[in-house]
């Protein structure tokens, strides 16, 4: 799944995302997440921030993932400036791994509050992107065919299974 241009803008300023998993209930689980996108692939620390457990297995995001690895990523972008707004929804497949280098890296560049974290012996949310679908409000965002946001319609969009990237279906809106 590649992303377009206006979407790795979006997510590469981004401080912070929600992450959706599916509760054993059956009911949305929402969690703020720290990330990075990385060719494709999303990663989440399992950070030293305070949580519930100490075993990271026992958090019940990662019993959702690991019980059902579909998950949601949705990142935003407010502005009072409503010609600023935008959001970028991102399906994938969510897994539990261990530390990888080129990943810590990347999210201490980002986020220079992990200097001391010990990430190294932390582990991560690999999130494959399966679909992406994305709305931006002001008409300097392109998607990846050169075309304005304002060719498209924030309605429902689907993959275009030639090059993976979201267009416009129907006229209905989110």
């Amino acid at each position: 799944m590649s992303l377009t241009a206006a979407e790795r803008d979006l997510l590469a300023g981004a401080r912070r995302a929600t992450l959706a998993t599916v509760a054993q209930d059956g009911r949305p689980r929402l969690v703020p997440i720290c990330f990075v996108e990385i060719d494709g692939v999303m990663w989440s620390p399992i950070d030293e921030k305070p949580k519930s457990t100490s075993d990271p297995r026992r958090l019940a995001r990662v019993r959702d993932i690991e019980a059902r690895p579909d998950v949601t990523v949705l990142v935003d972008r407010w502005s009072e400036d409503w010609a600023e707004l935008a959001w970028l929804r991102i399906d994938g497949r969510a897994e539990l791994v261990g530390s990888d280098r080129a990943v810590v890296e990347a999210l201490r560049a980002k986020y220079p509050q992990y200097a001391d974290h010990d990430l190294e012996h932390r582990p991560l949310i690999r999130i494959d992107i399966a679909h992406a679908t994305s709305w931006f409000a002001s008409a300097a965002d392109t998607d990846a065919t050169g075309r304005t946001i304002d060719d498209l319609h924030p309605a429902t969009l689907d993959a275009n299974p030639d090059d993976g990237i979201s267009r416009p279906r129907g006229s209905g809106s989110e």
